[in-house]
């Protein structure tokens, strides 16, 4: 017997659900619990093969007893004949695949070591764990290791002729150092740069770029540097050069905002700087006879990107799109030479585009509420992810004018048969100075007419990010707990033009506050089903800081969950991982505008907080550092106010996407729990910690829904 939609994980009291025909309908189909999660396969990075027939591409799946998740590569036909079949499996951790120019061979990443292998140069082993580059036959067979780098090697492509790879290999002074004992073991630093959320604290080793032979797998360095990075690179279409992104004014790690565009001979030698635009210049790709390399440049932070094209041998450039106010990515040219494609957010969606630089003109390639990813393409043809509010991402291939579209993975197909899926009904409405807002509404699972349900509203991180039609796991969650779910993009969020996204300027917890009411009270006026007096609100990072003012202007809502939020500018900016990173929000740097860093953050507000506030944070988060949610927690506690805080060890500020398993599912737990308590009245609702992992799996096996003590287990039975 299996859980009701409104299996609630930290309530209390066990109820025992009955076999009438509506449970019986009820079970085949049901809401998503977090735990749900534990069976989620994750497809990435599809790529198609050279002849267009072919795509491989990652799936990965939770493996819940080592609480990691496994990846393995998939091959499929890109007309959508005969069924995927695996080419590597979990056994090996792979990831990039990337075909060879023949299409006989795909090139991956892995960090496997196996104990039979010496590798292809006949070397020590690296370390365990590095990443090293191997082959497989694409018609299957047993990987082949090509490289045995110590530091091991990443962003990985063929040269033309498929003799060759280029690499991005980390290499520092520390490499010939002594690795005693002895050995210094401080971190020592002269820059202002030192660490970043993602890859914590820094090191001595930078990145540079290195021809692997495929054959034998030796490496030779072409670029060197200690005081730069050289990443993206690409092979010129003869194999000739190598076009790569890097910022050669010895600063980037004081702040540096310059990024340049490269080309070095592949044998190595002379630099050639193509892109002769000031600001930041990334995503190059060469056009297919080689002529030309396109490319991102923004002049500065609130400067839109446009897409610029230059001779390969550097020079003059022209801007590709005569009026382009979007945040376009993954820049590539398409077949015929003269098309440019990208990739870009839109109205709550995400979409692929096409320029045609002659006429300067900009059009939709793909369309529809979902969101469009990882476009890769060849021979007419294009493989991509996409998703909507109703299913995580699938493979899908068309051709690159976005026509016949094929549906080429189902990744996912067995448990959505299993589930019932709540939908999103979009709304606009007027936010501050009359600026037009968009808003997107999820209704509980099995809403019913004149009964009223609680609602949670959710704001988004960043604040340069979007909500929308995307897939949204916490939200199924919710719905499926009985909330009805309220998000917004207000301005400062992305998709909505530059003039939307920098109106956030000197604004934080003003305009973009009101924008974010304002759509509370339109969603509670259109829907008098929503219970006014049972309101929650929660976010993550800048979401957080929003959900954090909320609380110390408004005592609307009954229940509150801030994530990896900014509660002090004032400390958050000497120590977070970018110095200094909100001059352009408040005109200028802390020391110059002291009082409005101090006006605009929560901790000054903390005496009028009302609502009830749980703070999650993780031990290793270098964005907003973990001061920021103990700050908040004992300002609230000084106060006397109802706060707790929960710390999840070894996650930065990506736990909700890419945290351990057991803590992103936790975390979902800890909300779920809090909006019970509070939201709901559940005064015997139990937080995750205080459950035992053995009653919860009993009670998903039995079919109960708590809501009281365990103890009161013995005396319950399923009914008949």
């Amino acid at each position: 017997m299996k859980l009701r939609a409104r299996f609630t994980f930290a309530s209390f009291v066990f109820v025992t659900t009955g076999f009438s025909a509506a449970a019986q309908q009820q079970e085949t189909r049901r809401g998503i619990t977090a735990e749900d999660y534990y069976s989620y396969r994750f497809a990435a990075d599809p790529r198609i093969s050279p002849d267009g027939n072919q795509v491989a591409y990652v799936v990965s799946r939770v493996d819940r007893a080592r609480n990691r998740r496994v990846p393995s590569i998939w091959i499929t036909s890109t007309d959508g004949t005969g069924a995927p079949r695996e080419l590597v499996g979990e056994a090996w951790t792979p990831s990039a695949p990337r075909w060879s120019p023949d299409g006989k061979s795909i090139a991956f990443s892995s960090g496997r070591v196996p104990a039979d292998s010496a590798g292809a140069s006949g070397k020590q082993e690296p370390p365990p764990g590095k990443t090293q580059l191997w082959t497989v036959a694409s018609a299957g067979g047993t990987p082949r290791r090509v490289t045995n780098i110590t530091n091991g090697v990443s962003s990985c492509s063929w040269s033309p002729r498929g003799d060759r790879f280029v690499c991005v290999v980390r290499t520092g002074p520390s490499d010939s150092m002594n690795t005693g004992p002895n050995r210094s073991d401080v971190r020592h630093y002269s820059h202002t740069s030192y660490k970043f959320n993602d890859t914590g604290w820094f090191d001595d080793k930078r990145s540079h770029l290195s021809i692997i032979d495929a054959a034998g797998g030796s490496a030779r360095q072409i670029t060197s540097g200690d005081d730069w990075n050289d990443t993206d690179p690409e092979w010129s279409p003869d194999g000739s050069r190598i076009v790569f992104v890097s910022d050669r004014s010895g600063k980037e790690y004081d702040e540096s905002k310059i990024r340049d565009v490269w080309t070095i001979p592949a044998l190595g030698g002379a630099l050639t700087k193509v892109s002769a635009s000031p600001g930041r210049n990334t995503s190059p790709a060469w056009s297919p006879d080689g002529r030309a390399i396109a490319f991102l440049n923004s002049e500065d932070e609130d400067a839109a990107s446009i897409v610029l094209i230059a001779p390969a041998a550097g020079g003059s450039f022209k801007q590709a799109a005569s009026e382009l106010d979007m945040n376009p990515t993954n820049l590539q040219w398409g077949d015929n030479g003269r098309d440019l494609y990208f990739e870009t957010v839109a109205r709550g969606e995400n979409h692929l585009y096409k320029i045609d630089p002659q006429l300067g003109a900009t059009s939709a390639v793909t369309s529809g509420p979902r969101s469009v990813r990882s476009v890769d393409m060849g021979r007419g043809r294009m493989v991509y992810l996409a998703n909507d509010f109703q299913h995580l991402d699938d493979v899908y291939s068309a051709s690159t004018e976005g026509k016949s579209e094929l549906k080429l993975t189902d990744v996912n197909g067995e448990l959505w048969k299993k589930l019932d899926l709540a939908s999103v009904e979009r709304m606009s409405y007027k936010g501050a100075e009359g600026w037009d807002v968009d808003g997107f509404l999820v209704r509980p699972l099995g809403w019913k007419a004149g009964v009223k349900y609680p609602m949670i509203l959710s704001i988004h991180g960043g604040p340069a990010g979007q909500y929308g039609v995307d897939w949204y796991n916490e939200f199924q969650v919710d719905a499926a707990k009985g909330y009805a779910v309220f998000f917004t993009n207000p301005r400062g969020s992305t998709g909505y033009g530059r003039r939307f996204e920098r109106g956030i300027a000197n604004q934080w917890g003003g305009n973009d506050f009101t924008d974010v009411m304002n759509g509370v009270r339109a969603v509670l006026g259109a829907n008098p089903w929503i219970d006014t007096t049972r309101l929650g609100v929660t976010g993550g990072s800048y979401g957080g800081y929003l959900t954090n003012w909320i609380v110390g202007h408004t005592s609307l809502f009954k229940a509150a969950v801030t994530l990896r939020s900014v509660v002090n500018f004032i400390s958050d900016e000497g120590t977070r991982d970018g110095a200094y990173g909100h001059t352009r929000d408040f005109g200028g740097d802390l020391f110059e505008k002291f009082d409005l860093y101090w006006d605009r953050s929560p901790l000054k507000y903390a005496k009028n907080v009302t609502t009830p506030i749980l703070i999650l944070h993780s031990d290793n988060d270098f964005r907003v550092p973990l001061e920021q949610g103990e700050q908040w927690f004992r300002a609230l506690k000084h106060f006397g106010k109802n706060a707790e805080i929960v710390m999840f060890p070894r996650e930065n500020h990506n736990l909700t996407r890419t945290g351990e398993p057991k803590h992103l599912v936790e975390s979902l737990n800890w909300q779920l729990y809090w909006f019970d308590k509070y939201v709901n009245g559940n005064s015997a609702a139990v937080p995750p910690d205080r459950m035992p992992a053995k009653d919860v799996a009993e009670l998903l096996r039995d079919g109960y829904r708590m809501t009281a003590p365990k103890k009161l287990l013995a005396q319950l039975k399923p009914e008949p």
